[in-house]
């Protein structure tokens, strides 16, 4: 609930226009702009502060990964067992090769219509739709190089959570493999992790 004493001291039209008609200048400006402008302003500045929060104090480690080898069969029991979403494919050394994902292991069970954008309970629809077509689902028993993500998208542990937030939204990405300037996995940020963030700030914004 917003607070009335907020509502009264943020600048409505007739503010702005009186400032503007304020200034001794000409400003090729209208009230309109200056007022999306304050706007856009006050909607900057309230996200600001978790924003600037670094990757290295969100990120989920140590991260479990799996190696290029690995049956698709182990890094699915490994996902449902752990509930994590993806797994990192790492050479010996720790080095990132790809992605492997829930919606990658869907679709190598041949689910029809599982896209990135589609929500869970789309994707349940589209699995227990394939069941009832064809009875059981078969587990490829290739290694997770066939059908891992090659081209991961990686973010620096220096940068912060606003890089992350744009990355994720650029890519249509629901985790951010964290990794050194060499591509060794350091971490993973996940939509969860960022919905953690928002309501520990939430939590301790609130009067006790």
């Amino acid at each position: 609930m917003s607070n009335p004493h907020d509502d009264r001291k943020r600048p409505g039209r007739a503010d702005f226009q009186r400032a503007l008609q304020s200034m001794d200048t000409y400003m090729d400006i209208t009230v309109e702009d200056l007022m999306a402008l304050a706007q856009r302003a006050e909607q900057l500045a309230s996200r600001r502060d978790t924003e600037a929060i670094g990757v290295a104090q969100v990120m989920s480690q140590p991260v479990r990964s799996v190696h290029p080898q690995t049956l698709l069969s182990e890094a699915a029991h490994l996902m449902v067992s752990k509930r994590i979403s993806g797994l990192p494919v790492v050479d010996d050394t720790g080095h990132l090769l790809g992605i492997i994902t829930e919606a990658d292991f869907l679709r190598a069970l041949g689910v029809p219509a599982h896209e990135s954008h589609h929500n869970l309970w789309q994707t349940l629809e589209s699995l227990f739709s394939h069941l009832a077509h064809h009875g059981k689902l078969e587990t490829p028993d290739d290694s997770v190089t066939a059908h891992m993500v090659k081209k991961v998208v990686c973010v620096a542990p220096e940068q912060d959570l606003h890089d992350v937030i744009e990355v994720m939204k650029r890519n249509s990405i629901k985790r951010v493999v964290v990794c050194d300037k060499d591509r060794r996995v350091l971490g993973m940020v996940t939509r969860s992790d960022l919905v953690r963030v928002f309501f520990d700030r939430y939590t301790e914004a609130r009067p006790g």
